[in-house]
């Protein structure tokens, strides 16, 4: 999923659209399929595995994006004695995918879905991960159903997986889900998505963990003009994520009792990539006293703001060093925390949009079992970290791109305009090369000048190139 949320309208054939077409024409992605790929897609999608548990009873229900249509997770919230029980169901994908057949191999080879401003490109044929795997209204579907019972605190009591069929109910929206909860006319497992949501949020702060609630950039093409504007996401958007946070803890430690399995880890961040954040809040006029942790200042910030939108934007650089750790056999790897979330951690909601989480599913269904993990799984676990870390790099790749793209669309008319901006970085060998961050709009562009970059400062800076959308980057120069 990406860090930074752009989203564009306007017809395919407007200019940014057109430039984003030929970037995934340049970067050799698309969202089609081989032939082979989609014929082996559609048998297992008629004959899915059965599992023996049926838990259609229970009236689970999804909330997503109201585009959104590869819907991994479905839930269902009620109150168990004084405390509370979370059943979370996800898509069972290794119920359709053959190992080692098509499907499986193209899936290694995108490893996960790339997310364009205009559309995707999806991991798995629209037929499976929209279609017969996905956990869409009114279906019976194959799940890994974990069931997390609570303590009055939000605290976790136990914990179980199994497989099981599930049968969601209705496909919500954050805004849908928000206005209920706010007007008191959600049903109880809805209702309870708040009073569960707020208490995980609570531990979270107590243990030391940050949830960034990015908001989403949107491009609007008017008058052959770009305009940017930023949403912020809705509460219940991050409630919805500590009930997927809670799920991915109760994986981790589940793999970790078991002795094999993968996590999602990340190492506290190096001082430098703190100190060029604390450069980057200068610059946007964020407040940011150096008794004041990073952790509290997160949660201080109000994504309704443009700037602290813009800067909530930036915190995710602090999020580039994570990586996936396998382990077998109980011996434990030196690192198993994830330090945004504050605790080992491991990536198991989203499989119909991340290889490694099909992995961590079977890993934990074999452990909660008390069984030895398929084949197929053992097999491939050793080099899951490399494939996962291609796929990143690759979704970076995505990212900055497309980020590219739409700051020289959002500035192709600015050429030669004066800008108030702050120098967040300089090259350590060229000290007249560097960043510069914007004040408005939240732009972040190479400058250049004759001398060295006063790092840290706040600086007059001219707009020197930003050609039409895919042509060229956004360039400054002091002013």
């Amino acid at each position: 999923m990406p860090r930074r949320h752009i989203r564009v309208t306007g017809a395919p054939e407007a200019p940014l659209r057109a430039a984003l077409s030929a970037l995934r024409t340049e970067l050799g992605v698309s969202a089609s399929f081989p032939p082979e790929v989609l014929a082996e897609a559609q048998r297992p999608a008629r004959t899915p595995a059965v599992p023996p548990y049926d838990a259609t009873d229970i009236p689970f229900f999804t909330i997503d994006p109201p585009t959104s249509a590869d819907l991994d997770q479905a839930m269902h919230l009620s109150r168990q004695g004084t405390g509370y029980r979370v059943r979370y169901a996800i898509a069972d994908v290794a119920a359709f995918v053959v190992p080692s057949g098509a499907l499986d191999a193209e899936a290694h080879r995108r490893v996960m879905t790339l997310y364009f401003p205009d559309e995707k490109v999806p991991l798995h044929p629209a037929q499976l991960g929209e279609g017969a795997a996905g956990l869409l209204p009114d279906q019976t579907r194959p799940a890994a159903l974990w069931t997390v019972d609570l303590d009055e605190d939000g605290r976790t009591l136990a914990f179980d997986v199994r497989r099981a069929l599930v049968r969601s109910r209705a496909k919500l929206d954050y805004a849908a889900v928000q206005k209920r909860i706010d007007d008191k006319t959600a049903e109880e497992p809805l209702a309870l998505l708040k009073e569960i949501g707020e208490l995980r949020e609570k531990l979270e702060v107590d243990r030391g963990g940050i949830s960034l609630h990015v908001p989403e950039q949107e491009i609007v093409e008017r008058d052959h003009s770009y305009q940017l504007t930023f949403r912020a996401p809705h509460p219940a958007a991050g409630w919805n994520a500590q009930i997927s946070l809670l799920t991915g803890m109760a994986a981790a430690d589940l793999m970790l009792a078991y002795g094999t399995g993968v996590l999602r880890t990340l190492p506290a961040a190096p001082d430098g990539a703190v100190g060029r954040l604390r450069r980057t809040a200068h610059a946007l006029h964020i407040d940011w006293p150096h008794h004041v942790s990073y952790a509290a200042l997160v949660r201080s910030l109000d994504p309704h703001r443009p700037h602290h939108a813009a800067f909530l934007q930036e915190c995710t650089t602090l999020l580039r060093g994570a990586g996936y750790t396998v382990f077998r056999d109980g011996v434990l790897p030196d690192i198993t925390t994830h330090s945004a979330v504050a605790a080992p951690y491991a990536h198991c909601t989203a499989p119909l949009r991340r290889l490694a989480d099909r992995y961590t599913a079977e890993l934990c269904l074999a452990a909660a079992a008390g069984t030895d993990p398929p084949d197929w799984v053992l097999a491939a676990l050793d080099a899951l970290p490399a494939r996962m870390a291609e796929g990143a790099r690759r979704a970076g790749t995505v990212e900055r791109e497309c980020v590219d793209i739409v700051e020289a669309a959002l500035l192709k008319d600015r050429v030669g305009e004066l800008f108030d901006g702050c120098v967040v970085d300089v090259e350590e060998r060229r000290p007249a090369v560097g960043t510069v961050q914007l004040e408005t709009p939240a732009v972040i562009g190479r400058i250049e000048g004759d001398g060295p970059l006063p790092l840290g400062e706040r600086l007059r800076v001219r707009l020197t190139q930003a050609g039409p959308p895919g042509t060229t980057k956004v360039r400054f120069a002091p002013a």
